[in-house]
């Protein structure tokens, strides 16, 4: 496919899974696999262009129970030319949770990290670049969120985070559109 008019290309998989694995409907098959096909050998209409994954998935079933902190702490923190680019260049993955952990959803409102990234995307999509969204995700994630279910005491008050790839070359931004009315 002919991707020379497009700025990006983001692709969210919602899905069950474990360690190294997602499930298709029929069949179980590797995360790789799906940007294996925008590489920019294979695809170079989307060679130099941002390629973001989102996996909502569980990537094993071990469990994390967190821990309490006794106090918060912050920390602070042309020409044109020709070059060549590392064929995995450009790419963000986004993971739901860290290998070899559960994964959680409220059975009402859907995945914590979905939900996250939708608020975020929402109220600051426009005024952040993607990995620093992202990290106010995790942050989202592992404050906002934790498990109920009182009656399976194992299941009871657990976290998650999630877990960011990143093969980005430069700031990826959403400027707000301006309609030409």
């Amino acid at each position: 496919m002919d991707h020379t008019q497009h700025d990006c290309l983001v692709v969210a998989v919602l899905s069950h899974g474990e360690l190294g694995l997602l499930y298709a409907h029929d069949t179980p098959y590797k995360a790789d696999t799906i940007w294996s096909y925008f590489t920019s050998d294979r695809c170079p209409t989307l060679a130099g262009k941002p390629k973001l994954f989102f996996i909502q998935a569980c990537q094993g079933d071990r469990l994390d129970g967190g821990i309490m902190l006794k106090e918060r702490t912050e920390t602070d923190g042309h020409p044109t030319v020709t070059f060549r680019i590392p064929t995995h260049a450009d790419f963000l993955i986004a993971y739901s949770t860290v290998p070899g952990f559960y994964s959680w959803r409220n059975t009402t409102r859907g995945s914590w990290f979905m939900q996250a990234l939708c608020i975020e995307l929402k109220e600051n999509g426009t005024r952040y670049d993607i990995l620093t969204l992202l990290t106010f995700v995790c942050q989202r994630v592992a404050i906002d969120f934790e498990s109920n279910t009182p009656d399976n005491i194992t299941m009871h008050q657990q976290k998650q985070i999630p877990c960011i790839t990143s093969m980005l070359t430069r700031l990826v931004k959403f400027p707000p559109v301006h309609n030409g009315a």
